[in-house]
């Protein structure tokens, strides 16, 4: 293995020598980000230490997490303890079913009311503008209400408003945050994309419904392209529900083997 990291470590460098700056993105997934946990640890077995991190949706949890020191051990215990329930609220409005308010107290539970540019690692979060289709990248203000936004489903949550804009989901636009790596300046980047081996099942309520019409959409419309990255990490998921947080520790496994196996394919 150590032969392997110093084939690893001489990618990572440029021309001169210098290690390149890498960044990494998280995509979106709701409950198959588990799966993040899991990539995270075979990258730092490798020693591979990302410069920048952005997350969409539930990669933007895990990113900001991460970003700000969080070990990969404790980010799998509160990936474990989660549930549905936990980041959701009931809250009937015009605009949504649910409130997600629970997903912004989760991150000021564990890390505080803390801003992007208190972050160990500069972290970027991806959302989408429902009043004009815009993607918005944001790399400042309360780490908190970025998150938030970034993983409201809509129609299922009521949107989050940042600075006068509506947000929702990042991954209506972008799935893998690669656009917020470039933004950064990332001389080498990985991408995390855990939707790309996706299975359906027919619906059992209206959030199954929900959940598939914009999985299939979505996966067409937003999916990253692998010559836009230079290391892509799938992981197996098709047999996992993304509303399923009965299997975390299987998706967190299939994460790590999905991360080492693409790192073994590195030229």
């Amino acid at each position: 293995m150590d032969s392997f990291k110093e084939h690893l470590q001489g990618i990572f460098k440029n021309d001169d020598s210098k290690s390149r700056k890498i960044g990494l993105a998280l995509g979106s997934g709701a409950a198959l980000g588990a799966a993040h946990v899991g990539v995270l640890r075979a990258l730092e077995e490798y020693d591979i230490k990302p410069s920048f991190i952005a997350g969409t949706s539930i990669g933007a949890l895990v990113a900001a997490l991460y970003a700000f020191g969080k070990s990969v051990d404790e980010i799998e215990e509160i990936a474990i303890s989660l549930d549905w329930l936990d980041i959701s609220d009931i809250r009937i409005s015009r605009l949504g079913l649910l409130s997600n308010d629970e997903m912004g107290d989760l991150v000021e539970e564990h890390l505080g009311e803390v801003t992007f540019e208190q972050a160990n690692i500069k972290l970027a979060v991806v959302a989408t503008d429902i009043s004009n289709g815009e993607k918005v990248i944001i790399k400042e203000g309360r780490v908190s209400d970025a998150v938030e936004a970034s993983a409201c489903i809509p129609v299922i949550f009521e949107p989050v408003e940042i600075d006068g804009r509506m947000l929702v989901d990042g991954g209506l636009l972008e799935s893998v945050p690669v656009s917020a790596l470039k933004e950064f300046g990332a001389e080498f980047k990985i991408a995390v994309d855990v939707k790309a081996f996706r299975k359906y099942k027919r619906p059992d309520d209206i959030f199954d419904v929900l959940n598939n019409s914009l999985e299939i959409a979505l996966i067409h419309l937003a999916h990253v392209r692998i010559e836009d990255v230079d290391i892509m990490i799938q992981p197996q998921l098709g047999d996992y529900s993304r509303m399923d947080t009965n299997h975390t520790k299987e998706m967190i496994d299939l994460g790590y083997e999905a991360a080492v196996d693409a790192l073994k394919n590195v030229k």
